[in-house]
């Protein structure tokens, strides 16, 4: 199980570190400043938009393992009672 859990988390962040999609508007602006010699707002909008990418997945999975863990915990509890 848990090296299901490290490969999944593996392939996401190398996933989310190769990500660079952005909106028109925000890639516009973005080349706007580079060119202008700017590349520091650039890096920081990508890094803030890996961030938000990333939040969202990171909350199921501590979510998911917590909630193995009550389960595997209740699990165990219910079988003392039962013998």
């Amino acid at each position: 199980m848990m090296k299901r859990l490290f490969l999944s988390l593996f392939f996401l962040f190398t996933a989310a570190l190769s990500a660079i999609a952005q909106c028109a508007m925000c890639r516009a602006t973005l080349e706007n400043n580079f060119s202008n010699g700017d590349p520091g707002i650039a890096a920081g909008i990508n890094i803030g938009i890996l961030y938000l990418l990333m939040l969202p997945y990171l909350a199921v999975i501590v979510i998911g393992v917590l909630w193995y863990k009550s389960s595997k915990n209740a699990d165990k509890e219910f079988t003392k009672r039962a013998a």
